[in-house]
């Protein structure tokens, strides 16, 4: 008896999840996909983070459009992969929450899986099908800090789910990522070596082409950018005010500025943060 147990056990960490039960969606919003040595299993998110829309701000453009595409998804219309690229802290996670926020009640489902989960994506979308038979929901795979190194074998496995595969994708799942870089990749100087003139046309090697694929089988890309100053500026007051504080700009300027100076960026992410700390160390 015991052996059997530590037999089970021992599965049950190398990634065996025919014992695990499935999430409940009608209970969970959200759920994650736990890659193990073996395979790998769905698992609930009891907590969820899950941000207001208003909150974010200085992106009302990709707001809008990555709202609209998730709108016309829960409506059961036809919607794209997304692909949010650019600076830290500038509101892409926060905002695939926030639409799950928004949406939920219509069906939106967010999974999370992480980069080492992207070789496990038939397996979670057999466990999808599980858990949903019905379709009765809308699943976005949401993968946060995507990137791949040269020969990582994550790159192809994406490539045949956005596009290319032989296996159809079912119409109630999408993908949502989001990166620092624009194409997934890493750009190296001796890629330019590859590009050759055509007459007028400039026309990038085959290694540039490679690395540009991916990034364009999303149908939805967004871009996230630095605030100037005065964004920046702007928003630390919408916290400050958030957070109760009427204090004067004049005051605390000087201050944010260097906030933003010491972490090498102007984000929404760092003026939160400067209006936290001002706001909590002169309470």
């Amino acid at each position: 008896m015991e052996r059997q147990q530590m037999i089970q056990g021992l599965a049950a960490l190398l990634g065996d999840s025919s014992n695990h039960p499935l999430p409940d969606f009608a209970g969970v919003k959200a759920a994650r996909w736990r890659h193990l040595p073996l395979g790998g299993r769905l698992e609930g998110v009891a907590r969820v983070d899950l941000p207001e829309m208003d909150e974010l701000l200085g992106i009302e453009d990709s707001k809008a459009a990555l709202d609209l595409n998730t709108r016309q998804f829960v409506a059961g219309f036809p919607a794209n992969d997304a692909l949010l690229w650019g600076g830290r802290g500038t509101g892409k996670s926060s905002l695939v929450k926030a639409l799950l926020r928004r949406y939920a009640d219509r069906g939106l489902r967010v999974v999370e899986i992480d980069p080492d989960g992207i070789l496990d994506l038939p397996e979670i979308l057999a466990a999808l099908q599980a858990a949903d038979p019905q379709q009765a929901y809308y699943f976005v795979l949401f993968c946060d800090d995507l990137s791949f190194g040269a020969d990582d074998p994550g790159y192809k496995a994406l490539k045949s789910l956005l596009d290319g595969g032989v296996e159809a994708r079912p119409d109630n799942v999408l993908l949502y990522a989001t990166s620092n870089r624009r194409h997934l990749m890493p750009r190296h100087f001796a890629d330019n070596e590859e590009y050759h003139r055509h007459g007028e046309e400039i026309i990038p090697g085959e290694t540039a082409e490679e690395k540009i694929s991916l990034s364009e089988r999303f149908g939805l890309w967004l871009g996230f950018y630095p605030f100037e100053q005065a964004m920046y500026l702007d928003i630390c007051i919408i916290h400050l005010q958030r957070l109760g504080v009427r204090t004067p700009q004049a005051e605390w300027r000087e201050e944010a500025l260097r906030w933003a100076l010491q972490r090498g960026s102007r984000s929404g992410r760092v003026a939160r943060q400067f209006a936290r700390h001002w706001a909590g160390s002169r309470a």
